[in-house]
């Protein structure tokens, strides 16, 4: 058993993924904090089944908030923030320990991100890095550990202290950009954040919760609602009047020729852009105030 290391995972619909995610997280001898987002299937009994403590949540409370509720549960030096959808390979928790022990400096340390068809997701842009904009987006991968401004949210090893120190993830931010305004903050404070690159990880993308009508018009409303938020609270140029030239007109082609999930991709942008132009807040879409 790893004692320093507590895993929260956020679910919501998620009991599809939970089994795998779970499993090997139990085979590496960690324990784990399941945070239910307000589920419809049986994400928490399936959670419970597989050795987790979990919270309930009354509420979907968005990914953030909901980290925030687990890692103030746990007591552990680290946290392991994991999505339902990612695998960790054996020996990767080990591994990303040894890292944080090595680089004394750093605050979060991710595993290299491998996604089903064999590529590895690295991301080379953030909205907020203020040393990686390649705005050209030129590709290139990682030969080794290194430090970086920006990890993906999809898997961390945190000093629990020092990230919730840091106010844990924005709770205004129901869901997207809130591990980039958190790597932000981190890199701010003075704290490295190391992409470790013999501690693998498996990740289907997307994959978290099961496809439900209306779920990807929300989803894209919170994209764009947390661009246009993330934006205005770091000083940048609004993306408000782009999302709405971009999307609108595809929103309008779309709903014409019958392609509901094309529709709600684009209509959900709109939505998303148009909310935060007139002030409100994802906590008030969501209800969550």
């Amino acid at each position: 058993m790893i004692e320093t290391v507590t895993a929260i995972v956020v679910a919501h619909d998620s009991a599809a993924k939970l089994p795998a995610c779970l499993a090997a997280l139990q085979r590496d001898g960690v324990n784990t904090i399941v945070v239910d987002n307000a589920s419809e299937d049986d994400s928490a009994t399936v959670a419970e089944a597989h050795g987790a403590r979990v919270i309930r949540n009354a509420k979907n409370e968005g990914f953030g908030r909901a980290m925030n509720i687990g890692m103030r549960a746990a007591t552990t030096d680290f946290a392991l923030l994991v999505n339902p959808d990612l695998v960790v390979d054996e020996g990767a928790v080990v591994r990303l320990l040894a890292a944080m022990e090595c680089w004394r400096d750093a605050a979060i340390v991710a595993p290299r991100i491998v996604e089903p068809d064999g590529r590895v997701f690295f991301s080379n842009q953030s909205l907020l890095a203020k040393t990686l904009r390649n705005e050209r987006g030129a590709r290139w991968l990682p030969e080794g550990d290194c430090c970086t401004p920006f990890l993906s949210g999809a898997c961390w090893l945190v000093r629990r202290d020092i990230v919730l120190g840091l106010g844990g993830f924005d709770e205004q931010i129901f869901l997207f950009y809130e591990d980039d305004d958190l790597c932000r903050r981190v890199s701010d404070a003075g704290h490295a954040l190391v992409h470790v690159h013999e501690a693998i990880a498996r990740h289907e993308r997307g994959a978290s919760a099961a496809p439900r009508k209306g779920r990807v018009f929300k989803a894209r409303r919170h994209l764009a609602w947390s661009r246009a938020y993330v934006a205005r609270k770091w000083g940048l140029p609004s993306p408000i009047f782009k999302i709405v030239m971009t999307n609108a007109p595809k929103a309008l082609l779309a709903y014409v020729s019958g392609r509901r999930w094309r529709f709600e991709r684009y209509a959900g942008s709109v939505q998303g852009a148009i909310d935060s132009w007139r002030g409100r807040t994802a906590l008030d879409i969501e209800k969550l105030v």
